[in-house]
């Protein structure tokens, strides 16, 4: 295979140049700015420069740096996981719900733990929706319970159980500690314990959140930051009927009957 090596691009192509921002535990001073341009250098960088340095606390101050970075990458090595599922408008996905499914979809989401940020939930689950793109509450054809933040993970599974759930929806925003993947580990934990994995299509979604992480934690897709509700709704609905008995071959079987 032939190598595609690549660097960041600043000023010039594969210049290197890159923009580095950190906060040091210290007072913003001379003597403060020379030790994160000394910091920089130890991560490998060179031409080190900082261009920002502000107080933001007592005895802390925020960097910016400009410098540039040695490493090569070649691009062709790079390997990757995506929910690889077709995506459809909102008509289209309402259609398939409706000729072959030959009911509602029913999604319950919910952000769980002691997180109280729901604007990656709302985003996908609320009317509104995202980006000119609406939510899946706006879905005649589906069914959308939005719990809310501060959710337990107990709770999340009785309400998705009552309302014999074909999907469950986790938002996790807040990620320092590693919060996030205690409180998804926990989910599955207690789902699996309850012998029910098999009756939910499960969704992590949040800021660190990609398709690759929530795999290896054991759910069935993953997606991040500036995801579209039509896109998690494409995937719910493909992946619902693969489960009925539908293959990764009959994409167009399924979409066929679109208006």
């Amino acid at each position: 295979m032939k190598k595609d090596l690549i660097k960041p691009y600043g000023d010039r192509l594969n210049d290197g140049i890159i923009q580095l921002s950190f906060t040091l535990p210290v007072e913003n001073s001379p003597k403060a700015k020379k030790a994160a341009e000394i910091y920089a250098a130890q991560l490998n960088l060179k031409n080190v420069s900082v261009v920002h340095a502000k107080k933001i606390g007592k005895n802390f101050t925020y960097f910016i740096i400009y410098a540039q970075a040695k490493p090569i990458l070649d691009y062709s090595t790079v390997k990757y996981m995506e929910v690889s599922t077709p995506e459809m408008n909102f008509y289209e996905i309402n259609q398939v719900i409706k000729t072959k499914l030959n009911r509602h979809m029913v999604v319950v989401g919910a952000t769980i733990g002691s997180d109280s940020h729901t604007v990656g939930i709302d985003a996908i689950m609320n009317m509104k929706g995202y980006n000119q793109n609406y939510g899946l509450e706006r879905y005649p054809e589906i069914i959308a319970i939005n719990m809310g933040a501060q959710i337990t993970s107990d709770l999340l599974i009785k309400t998705a159980c009552k309302a014999k759930a074909d999907a469950i929806l986790v938002s996790q925003t807040v990620t320092q500690g590693e919060a996030h993947i205690e409180n998804f580990t926990e989910l599955l934990k207690l789902i699996k314990k309850k012998k029910i994995r098999d009756k939910f299509i499960l969704v992590a979604g949040g800021a660190k959140i990609t398709h690759e992480f929530a795999i290896k934690l054991g759910y069935d897709a993953g997606f991040g930051p500036g995801t579209l509700p039509s896109v998690v709704a494409s995937y719910l609905i493909f992946r619902l009927l693969e489960k009925k008995g539908y293959q990764n071959g009959d994409n167009n079987q399924i979409t066929d009957e679109h208006p």
